[in-house]
């Protein structure tokens, strides 16, 4: 049975594990570079742990997704979603997408946003379907990450920033 929970300190080397085996999909879309950079270090997810800001995806006792929220410009910010691909087009991104939604509105956020590639099938296209939309002028702390991402070696033509406002109760 699938369930969402709260990510466990024993959780994080799954968090890896899964964000290499989704990553791998880039390859196909000529981003290989991207499926070949290294993932978060372990203190890196235990921060994220310790913070209540990493869950996982559950087949019983397996993880097989997580994501991972930030606070950026007073929203709650999905700085990484992973589902391996064995369970990988079955709505499971969504249903995290909807608990970070969940997780929000508990806070009195307003919104979800995240950083994306503009025109691979299961970035900014899947995330429209899922409700968010393009931001024409990011906030200070949307912006900061487009520029680091920058940095990093990604085209700013290929990114998208985009937001989507809580939908729960």
């Amino acid at each position: 049975m699938m369930q969402i929970r709260a990510a466990a300190m024993d959780d994080v080397r799954a968090l890896a594990e899964i964000q290499v085996a989704a990553g791998a999909a880039f390859r196909a879309v000529g981003l290989g570079w991207i499926a070949d950079n290294p993932v978060p270090t372990d203190e890196q997810y235990l921060g994220y742990v310790r913070d209540g800001r990493a869950f996982v995806l559950a087949d019983g006792p397996v993880p097989v997704g997580f994501v991972l929220v930030d606070l950026v410009d007073d929203a709650a910010h999905v700085e990484q979603l992973s589902v391996v691909p064995s369970h990988a087009r079955r709505g499971l991104g969504a249903g995290l997408i909807d608990h970070v939604d969940g997780w929000a509105a508990a806070r009195g956020l307003p919104a979800l946003t995240l950083c994306t590639f503009r025109d691979v099938p299961w970035n900014a296209p899947y995330y429209a379907r899922l409700g968010f939309v393009e931001i024409d002028t990011p906030g200070p702390g949307l912006a900061a990450l487009l520029r680091a991402e920058v940095a990093f070696g990604l085209d700013p033509a290929t990114r998208v920033a985009m937001r989507r406002p809580v939908r729960a109760a």
